[in-house]
This record gives structure tokens, C-alpha cells and sequence, in this order.
């Protein structure tokens, strides 16, 4: 008999306890695997041959149900605590991806959507500073990683170093997921950096949570409100949870069963899977998609895997990622692809994702050049006055019949030169060779010491 804690996270993101009585109930609580047909989707592929990093609270690789799934990973302060799980949400997140159960043929405890995917834990408490996510995320490219999982939100905009870390991994052709937020406001950082796949949360009847976060760069929705998985949980193995960090858990893993049946397909392409095989609100005012809360509707594995969808372009229906500065908009992905992959005036996104703040219009660069003109010819006027006024006093003083002032002053006597150096004065005092400046200050003492990422 195990109870079903829950816990709230350093992350930020939001965890709602719903207590369940016994081990017996925590596959059958598993409502999203039923939905998913998970049998159907491992008929075609359980994701094996991919990595997943999970940027997180570490992960707890001796977890029964995650026994075997957790390949060594990343610590940037060098502590080793992404083997470990300081809340349990890096565990129940890689166990929503790639768990495989236990006992016999792993039919007790956590399953998870893809358990053929291996895990890279790297290790990020929250959030909050955003300088180690970009170190996770070049890591996680850098050692083998196919999609990258972020269940955390920050605050609102993208440092240049997020940014860049993002553009990276598109460079390297590396899917990265994170949570829109949970606070039921606009689109959180990384979720709201252009590149990435934001993902909100719905309940089991499809219905978005009410505090998934929002936006135009949201793309797609998955299952997120009372989600059971593995996890240390107020001294249990088990966690029940709300929050798009299980909703992003699952679309990761969808996207590497894509990724392990169409190896070929770009990231931006396998979005594309997902984006047009998702499942519209069956509501009855169901909204036109894509929608600032649905994306393009709530991920189908199995269809992902299955249906006929043309590959479309390279980038899909990502914006393309922006290296060229900090972002401070909630949601920079606004300008949000169509499921064929083209903007909605028919742009081809690989070819413009997101307007450039820096670009000028043909009148705005006509202005600016005519604002140059424009004080070139009023300096060139005052040097004409200065010129002509000098020139005026200069007659005047020729007619009063005093001599002309040189344009310089007139020149000074200069002293005789007698054989002593200094003429009659005695020398000059010794000076320093840099004058009278006082002695410079000692050298700055560096209070986070000389190396490390304080």
C-alpha cells in the first residue's frame, strides 16, 4: 500500500495533491497512457535509440521504474546532484517519458510514453536563474540529446544567453519542449522563446487547465491535471500532480517516438507531426486553431506515428530562433506557423520566423537620412557665421587703425635663453613620471573567487 503525496516545487510550477489508497491504483490512475492507447503506439515504436534530456531537480536513477533509463548526466556546479532528485519532479517527469514499471513484465507502478527513449538528467533547481539552462541545454546537444524537456518557467522574456543556447540546438537539429507556466498568464521563459515548443495543460475531458499560461506562441496541449508518476512525494515513491511540467513530460516523449520512427525528420518537422495530428477541443464552441489556449489542439501519438502527413518545410511550424538579443515579450512566437509550416501570409518560415526590431523600412531609412542632411547643413552655416563675424571685427580694427588681431593672438615674448638650463630660476623639484596622481588602489578583490559559475 502506497499514498499518493504531492509536493510544490522550487521550479514554480504547481503540484495539486489528490490522494489515492493503494499501489494497485497508480497504473489504473494513469488516465493519459488509457487515452494514449499505448499498446497501439508501441506496436510502431517505443522510442528506443533516443535521448531525452530532462533539465531539472536531478533524477532518481534507482527508481524501480526507472531502472536502466537513466544514462550518466550534467551537473554545471560539478555536485553531482542530477543523480539525485531534491523534490522529485525531475524523477516524475523523466518517468512520464521513459519509465518502464516494475515486477512482472513491468505491469506495476509508473509506465511511461515512450520506455524504449534513455534519460540525460541534467541538473537546474528552478527557474528562477536562467544562466544554467543555456549551459544545460548545449550540454544535453552536445552529448547525444534528440529532444530536450523543460519543465520549468521563469519569468516573463529570454536573456541573450537562453537565446543563443536555443539557437544552437536548432542548428544541431534538437527538439526542445518546455511548459507554458502555471500561473495562468502569458507564455513563461523558455516556453516564450522563439524556437521552442510551448506546451499547456488539459484535463482528462480535454478542457484546459485553468492555470495553464497562454498565448500566441502556444502550440500544443497535452495531458497535465491530476497525472500520477514516480517520484518522491512527502515519503512516497508516487506523486499525483497538475501542471503543464506533466504536459510537456508527455509531448517530449511523444516527439521521440516520432523521432525514433522517422529518423530523417528534422525537429522542426517532427513538430510538424505532432502539430497536425493533434485533436481539436471537442467542445461545442470549440475555438478556430490555433488557439492563444489549445496551440493546434492535444497530441495523438499514435496518429503522430501513423498518418500520412508530407514532411513540409525544414523548419515546420517553429518560429526560427532569434541569437540576436534579449527577448522581453511574453510571447515572441507570435507570429505562429500554420500546420503546413508556412506563416499565415504564406511565408516559408525558414525564411523569416519573426520580425527583426532592428530592420528599417524604406521611409523610416529615408528619414533618417534626411535627419543627417539636415544637421551637416546646420553645422556647415554656424562655421560660415563664426568665419564671417571674425572677418567683420578684423575691418573694423584695420579701419580704427589699430593692427590686425591674428586669428591666433598676438605672440608672446618669448625670455632669453642664458647657459643655464632653467634661465635664472633653480630647478624644478623631481616629479614622479606620471605626475602628482596618487598611488593607484590594490587590485579589485573578485568576491566569487577566480573561476566557477557563481
Amino acid at each position: 500500500m502506497r499514498a499518493l503525496g504531492a509536493t510544490m516545487l522550487a521550479s514554480g510550477l504547481l503540484l495539486a495533491t489528490v490522494p489515492i489508497a493503494s499501489a494497485d491504483q497508480v497504473r489504473d490512475g494513469q488516465w493519459a497512457i488509457k487515452q494514449f492507447d499505448v499498446e497501439k503506439v508501441w506496436s510502431v515504436t517505443r522510442g528506443e535509440g533516443i535521448k531525452v534530456a530532462v533539465i531539472d531537480d536531478g533524477v532518481d536513477a534507482s527508481n524501480p521504474d526507472l531502472a536502466g533509463q537513466v544514462l550518466p548526466g550534467f551537473d554545471p556546479g560539478g555536485k553531482g546532484r542530477e543523480a539525485k532528485s531534491e523534490s522529485g519532479h525531475g524523477t516524475s517527469m523523466s518517468a512520464l517519458i521513459a519509465a518502464k514499471g516494475h515486477g512482472a513484465g513491468g505491469g506495476d507502478g509508473v509506465t511511461g510514453l515512450a520506455p524504449g527513449v534513455k534519460i540525460l538528467p541534467i541538473y537546474k533547481n528552478s527557474a528562477s536563474n536562467s544562466d544554467a539552462i543555456p549551459e544545460g541545454i548545449r550540454w544535453a546537444v552536445d552529448n547525444g540529446a534528440k529532444v530536450i524537456n523543460i519543465s520549468q518557467a521563469g519569468k516573463v522574456g529570454n536573456s541573450k544567453w537562453v537565446l543563443e543556447a536555443i539557437a544552437y540546438a536548432a542548428s544541431k537539429d534538437v527538439l526542445i519542449v518546455a511548459g507554458a507556466g502555471n500561473d495562468g498568464a502569458g507564455l513563461a521563459s523558455p516556453a516564450s522563446a522563439p524556437g521552442v515548443l510551448a506546451v499547456g495543460a488539459v484535463d482528462q475531458s480535454g478542457k484546459v487547465w485553468a492555470k495553464s499560461n497562454f498565448g500566441p506562441g502556444l502550440m500544443l496541449t497535452a495531458p497535465g491535471v491530476e497525472i500520477v508518476s514516480a517520484g518522491s512525494c512527502s515519503g512516497s515513491q508516487y506523486c499525483m500532480a497538475s501542471g503543464t511540467s506533466d504536459a510537456t513530460a508527455y509531448v517530449s516523449a511523444a516527439a521521440a517516438l516520432v523521432r525514433a520512427k522517422y529518423p530523417n525528420l528534422t525537429a522542426g518537422q517532427v513538430a510538424n507531426r505532432l502539430v497536425k495530428s493533434a485533436k481539436a477541443p471537442s467542445t461545442s464552441a470549440a475555438p478556430k486553431l490555433p488557439d492563444d489556449r489549445y496551440g493546434y489542439g492535444t497530441i495523438r501519438p499514435y496518429e503522430a506515428l501513423t498518418q500520412d502527413i508530407p514532411a513540409g518545410p525544414a523548419q515546420g511550424p517553429l518560429t526560427k530562433p532569434d541569437a540576436g538579443g534579449a527577448s522581453g515579450s511574453s510571447a515572441p512566437s507570435a507570429a505562429a506557423t500554420a500546420p503546413g509550416g508556412t506563416l499565415p501570409g504564406g511565408t516559408d518560415p525558414g525564411q523569416q520566423a519573426m520580425e527583426d526590431p532592428g530592420d528599417f523600412s524604406i521611409v523610416g531609412k529615408g528619414l533618417v537620412v534626411a535627419a543627417v542632411i539636415l544637421v551637416v547643413l546646420a553645422v556647415l552655416a554656424i562655421i560660415v557665421i563664426v568665419v564671417l563675424v571674425k572677418a567683420s571685427k578684423r575691418r573694423r580694427a584695420a579701419r580704427a587703425g589699430q593692427p590686425p588681431v591674428p586669428p591666433y593672438g598676438y605672440p608672446q615674448a618669448q625670455p632669453p635663453y642664458p647657459n643655464q638650463p632653467y634661465g635664472n630660476q633653480p630647478p624644478p623639484q623631481e616629479y614622479p613620471p606620471y605626475g602628482s596622481q596618487p598611488p593607484q588602489q590594490p587590485p579589485y578583490q573578485n568576491p566569487y573567487g577566480s573561476g566557477g559559475n557563481q
